[in-house]
């Protein structure tokens, strides 16, 4: 039998088996449904989109903490944004999309999608 992940969500227990999901693809999810807002530039402590396809997107689970207690899920990212933009407006559309994308791929329920901003992207590469 294979070795368990660190941590998993049981997302079905059915009779002839279950479905688990581990913590870091809900962070993956996460991280990704992040970075598809306009205005988001990069998860904190974590690569710029040019790099995404070379590292693989498992590093976009970077910057992302997952919890689960008693069923729902709190979500808890670090994020860069693009100079120029409103960091309520982008806060809010990133909450948004990471709940949407979080329960309609997975059926967890996703009540709380903390967002801290650790910086802002004033060029290509560089961050504040």
């Amino acid at each position: 039998m294979a070795k368990e992940e660190k941590e998993t969500y049981v997302l079905h227990d059915g009779n002839i088996g279950n479905t688990q999901i581990a913590a870091d693809v809900v962070a993956v999810i996460a991280g990704l449904a992040a970075m598809e807002v306009e205005g988001v530039s990069s998860m904190a402590g974590n690569i710029t989109r040019e790099l995404i396809s070379k590292l693989g997107v498992k590093n976009l689970s970077k910057g992302v903490k997952v919890e689960l207690t008693d069923g729902k899920v709190q979500v808890r990212l670090m994020l860069n944004l693009k100079y120029g933009y409103n960091v309520m407006d982008i806060s809010g559309k990133v909450q948004e999309r990471v709940k949407t994308m979080i329960e309609s791929m997975t059926g967890l329920d996703v009540t709380e999608v903390d967002v801290r901003v650790a910086g802002v992207a004033i060029d290509k590469g560089g961050t504040l």
